[in-house]
């Protein structure tokens, strides 16, 4: 196995894996006509479209996000997309293109018709996917849609060359931006405006704020003292609020970070608290109490997720019972100091509260920065994944872990690796194919050509395995996949080097980037290898070996290479049962029915894991039947108790058990040494959650290693019910973030108007598959 799967390795390129010349690769697929329509709950239809062409395994819910997010529509000039075959020709066309145009991808013409017969195959078959913004703007020039209106800033020498330049020949690409904002007006309203192009073609931007002066601090121009950070914040706010994402059913998505020695530091952290507490008393008042409606549409900060960036010395301070500085931002001098513990204490009490504010760790995230030279990292995007320089971009790719699952139950390594390689691939051709919103922007994209590869199902692929999400075998598998997906996109990283050179900032980050190279290769000796397939091991070791020898001898084409996204709408489109990193939410799915309505199915993973665990069919059919009359598997007579654990989920719903909340960030601590950038995760809490165990989740993230964690506390929102009963489950139309089931967090979907769910993290509805800040 492991020699074998050497040497398909470095032939997986633009071999022929999974389709053959000799037939299209459309022929390998059934194909059917559906016809789509999503109801609001009025009964209204909020999206129709009869006869759409999909591929026959693909569930109703993934053709309905297709054509309703991912479809160009109709305009003067164009017809529209009415099958998932325009859509991926679309989008693979372009690549192939853009890669026979930039030079060094493909050595001739049919090498490129290799990797696009690849591509598409993948795609068709949900095994991996991009983010939105590849599917929304991607070849839209293939149907004769020029706009020169709609203009954003490349790079020089592309403005030297192109005859036009416009949002449809040179497309947005990457859901995750990071800007700068300097102390000026002039700056903070520039970035209001890029903003407004970014979350416009479906992208979400992140920016550290604590370079702006406090309220405390005078205005040496004009005299007087500063409006401070918070005024502006909320000016940005109501500003990301006003935007749909990429021009459809998606809204804004937004991070803001402040590092914890801002004199405003504790106005920031009490902020979204304060504001939730105002919604609470409009809501008594009588206003409606969904996200939408007048109270959270009243106050503020409710369009972005909130960070504070906690150093080392914090944490040192925290633990020794010292003080802390806050400091001035124009002069450094000292403004106030407090106990260390009275922080600490506010930001695990805001978050007990509100869910918000996240913690991310900037010591420990810059110990693994491979371009440190540079600049450091101070941000990250809305969901925390995508984490490197100010004024950067990342374009996001996913891969759906359950599609690499033998009948017999083993990891294929061949394919997995095999898609990885054509999925990074893809995603260097569109550094150089994309458009950017400022010029900063565009020369950090080209110098540095970040790339965040991921994976997704994680709890699906767990529970198919028969392995505990929260078991020492479940953490194994997931460090020993997070690992090779990650050695095969800097492998592939040293062979796109070799050939087109690597980026331009490398060779001043060199020795440091190397480091961290052997850093994450070093990270393979804590893996439990015995817990995983035979030959993973040797698999992965020597082609750690490689990326080593190779990147010592060519450097690397890109200075990051994965990161594990939230996955929202994308997962909808992959048929994902579970996104990113995450654990199964609950055992009971709603699942979506041709031309409308939906019927209760128990998740289909359960099934799977019953039969690897050799049950009967009589047994799975009586235990499935269970499962879908009390909501639970607790309790079903033909269960061995021993098997429990494997049917474990975030939430207990209407059974006793749920995973413990360490569950999550052990989960994230095994895969964190294999990824770039980091986890976009939220750690999902009982309402009986004490402010001790959120400060205690936080206090061992940072123990762990981990380079961000944001919790969710159930009820902490007042869109939702604050207590878990049957009836409340019985009559809940509500899907948490992760997943299409339903549960009992209820508010109104923006778009649609259906029950669904709002968290601190990214929701999804079930309805329209509307999502907030996923990829």
């Amino acid at each position: 196995m492991n020699n074998m799967a050497k040497k398909k390795l470095h032939s997986l390129v633009f071999a022929e894996h999974f389709t053959k010349s000799s037939q299209p690769v459309e022929k390998m697929f059934s194909w059917e006509r559906r016809d789509c329509l999503i109801k609001d709950r009025r009964g209204g239809v909020f999206f129709e479209m009869k006869n759409v062409e999909a591929p026959e395994g693909w569930s109703q819910l993934a053709v309905d996000i297709a054509a309703s997010k991912y479809f160009r529509k109709k305009n003067s000039s164009f017809k529209g997309e009415h099958s998932v075959k325009q859509m991926v020709q679309r989008v693979v066309n372009a690549v192939m293109a853009a890669g026979l145009r930039q030079g060094g991808v493909f050595s001739d013409k049919k090498q490129a018709e290799i990797f696009g017969n690849e591509l598409k195959y993948i795609l068709y078959s949900q095994r991996a996917a991009f983010n939105s913004p590849v599917w929304f703007n991607v070849g839209l020039d293939s149907y004769g849609i020029v706009s020169q209106s709609q203009h954003f800033a490349w790079n020089e020498k592309a403005k030297a060359v192109a005859k036009i330049e416009n949002a449809y020949e040179r497309p947005q690409c990457s859901a995750c931006f990071i800007q700068s904002v300097d102390d000026s007006l002039e700056s903070i309203f520039d970035l209001a405006k890029t903003e407004a192009k970014l979350f416009k073609y479906g992208s979400g931007s992140g920016t550290n704020f604590s370079s702006l002066r406090s309220k405390y601090e005078p205005l040496h121009s004009a005299g007087g003292t500063s409006s401070g950070l918070i005024s502006f914040l909320e000016v940005l706010d109501r500003g990301a609020g006003a935007i749909k994402s990429g021009g459809t059913t998606r809204r804004a998505a937004k991070m803001v970070c402040v590092d914890l020695d801002h004199p405003e530091v504790l106005d920031f952290i009490d902020w979204k608290m304060k504001e939730e507490k105002k919604a609470h008393a409009l809501i008594a008042a009588g206003y409606e109490a969904d996200f939408e409606g007048e109270a959270y549409r009243t106050v503020a900060g409710q369009n972005a997720n909130n960070s504070v960036r906690v150093p080392n010395k914090f944490m040192k301070a925290l633990l020794e019972h010292q003080d802390w500085d806050l400091k001035a931002r124009m002069t450094n001098k000292k403004v106030k100091t407090l106990p260390a513990k009275s922080v600490w204490d506010r930001i695990v009490h805001s978050a007990w509260m509100c869910a918000d504010p996240g913690v991310q760790f900037h010591d420990t995230i810059n110990e693994w920065h491979t371009c440190p030279e540079t600049a450091e990292i101070r941000a990250s995007n809305p969901c925390s994944e995508y984490m490197f320089i100010d004024d950067s971009a990342c374009n996001l790719a996913s891969i759906n872990l359950t599609k690499f699952m033998t009948p017999e139950g083993d990891f294929d390594l061949v394919s997995f690796m095999h898609v990885a390689r054509i999925m990074f691939v893809a995603q260097e051709i569109l550094v150089d194919h994309s458009s950017y919103p400022t010029a900063k922007i565009a020369e950090n994209s080209h110098n540095y050509r970040p790339l965040g590869l991921g994976f997704a199902n994680l709890g699906s692929f767990l529970m198919r395995k028969a392995l505990p999400y929260h078991s020492d075998e479940g953490r194994a598998w997931a460090s020993a996949i997070a690992s090779l997906m990650h050695g095969v996109a800097y492998w592939t990283s040293t062979q796109m080097a070799e050939s087109r050179g690597a980026f331009m900032g490398y060779a001043k980050n060199k020795t440091a980037m190397m480091k961290v190279i052997k850093k994450h290769a070093k990270a393979l000796g804590s893996v439990p290898w015995s817990l995983v397939q035979e030959h993973f091991k040797e698999t992965c070791q020597d082609l750690w070996d490689d990326v080593l020898d190779q990147g010592t001898k060519h450097g690397f084409r890109n200075s990051q290479a994965t990161v594990i996204a939230p996955t929202g709408t994308i997962g909808l489109l992959m048929d994902c049962d579970t996104t990113g990193i995450e654990p199964d939410f609950s055992l009971v799915k709603y699942k979506k029915l041709v031309g409308g309505g939906e019927v209760q199915i128990v998740n289909q993973s359960v099934p799977f894991a019953l039969h690897v665990l050799k049950y009967s069919e009589k047994d799975i059919a009586a235990i499935v039947k269970y499962i879908a009359e009390h909501g639970t598997i607790e309790g079903a007579p033909e269960l061995k108790s021993e098997h429990l654990p494997i049917f474990d989920c975030a939430s207990a719903q209407a059974g006793k058990r749920a995973l413990p909340p360490e569950s999550h960030i052990q989960m994230m601590a095994a895969v964190q040494p294999f990824i770039s950038g980091a986890i976009s995760k939220t750690v999902n809490m009982p309402n009986s959650a004490t402010e001790k165990d959120i400060s205690e989740i936080y206090l061992q993230s940072w123990k762990l290693g981990l380079k961000a964690v944001a919790i969710y506390r159930d009820g902490s929102k007042m869109s939702q019910p604050l207590n878990q009963k049957k009836e409340d489950i019985a009559k809940s139309q509500a899907v948490r973030h992760d997943f299409e089931e339903k549960a009992n967090w209820t508010m109104k979907c923006p778009e649609c108007g259906s029950d669904t769910v709002l968290t601190s993290g990214c929701y999804r509805c079930p309805n329209c598959g509307s999502t907030v800040g996923c990829a």
